[in-house]
């Protein structure tokens, strides 16, 4: 039986600001996730293609330092590092050695000069020998493996300690308010990121699922960064730097985006969650999994 450790979700921060529209706002409830018979869809292949609608990436997606520390914390020791589905390379800590691997051409070219080349390949055939790796960090990308079990194996296979994945846990609560808008979208992350067990019993030993608060400033453009910022999501370029948008038929995009517009416009969406401009983060379904030597 794998050890698996959940931490312990802290209480939302609380702060003057935050109090007094508390005081006059019931707080918003965490969103619990849709039953599994609300499925919209079926989705075959989870992967993106980012050579087609990845060009804008690294402009939206940048790391965000707080994130950034709790993942280079995680890492322990190591040395040497390997960043599978490693995109433009955001959270590559600057102090170690890493080998970088993505198939994506586009990804590959937005990589900033301070970072080494990546190499092209895909996280089912690693090519590297067995244990060539101190440790190894997989951000927010297991969602897009076909054969997820075989992947992390092969990342077990290359890292002699701590294997690092950043993802979601979709079957956790939410502060944040996108499914009352895109129930669709929903659906799609649930289906793509499915089960934390399905990686922490692939990866065994002993497991850590640490909750990642969000903040206010997140400067990583997923969708829970802009809680705060609905504004955000009428923004064309910053739909495109989310995957899970790429699922969803124009039509269904397009009348998530006229509601959410027409709601901000009216005042509707800020009567409903214009407490959240002032929360300092939230608590969302953001996870950190640790697997331990």
């Amino acid at each position: 039986m794998h050890a698996v450790r959940y931490a312990s979700t802290p209480p939302p921060p609380s702060c003057a600001a935050c109090d007094s529209v508390e005081a006059t706002k019931p707080a918003l409830p965490l969103q619990k996730v849709p039953p599994k018979k609300r499925t919209y869809m079926k989705i075959g292949d989870p992967s993106f293609d980012y050579d087609k609608g990845g060009q804008l990436y690294s402009e939206v997606r940048k790391a965000d330092p707080r994130i950034a520390d709790a993942i280079h914390s995680a890492l322990g020791d190591g040395r040497t590092v390997l960043n599978v589905g490693a995109g433009a390379g955001s959270y590559e800590p600057l102090d170690r050695h890493v080998v970088a691997l993505e198939p994506s051409e586009t990804m590959r070219k937005q990589r900033p000069r301070k970072l080494a080349p990546a190499l092209i390949g895909t996280a089912d055939a690693i090519p590297f020998d067995d244990d060539a790796f101190d440790a190894a960090m997989a951000i927010l990308t297991v969602h897009h493996w076909k054969d997820r079990s075989r992947c992390l194996r092969e990342i077990r296979r290359v890292t002699r300690s701590h294997v690092v994945i950043l993802t979601f846990d979709p079957e956790a609560p939410t502060e944040f308010w996108m499914g009352d808008y895109a129930p669709e979208l929903v659906d799609v992350e649930r289906i793509r990121y499915g089960r934390i067990s399905s990686i922490t019993d692939v990866l065994g030993e002993r497991c850590e699922v640490r909750p990642i608060a969000v903040p206010i400033d997140c400067t990583d453009g997923f969708q829970d960064a802009f809680y705060a910022r609905p504004e955000a999501f009428l923004q064309k370029e910053i739909r495109k730097s989310q995957s899970a948008w790429g699922f969803l038929s124009p039509e269904t995009e397009n009348r998530i985006v006229s509601d959410l517009a027409s709601d901000i416009q009216s005042g509707a969406w800020d009567r409903e969650y214009g407490h959240l401009r002032e929360r300092p983060e939230i608590h969302c379904q953001l996870r950190l999994i640790v697997a331990h030597p």
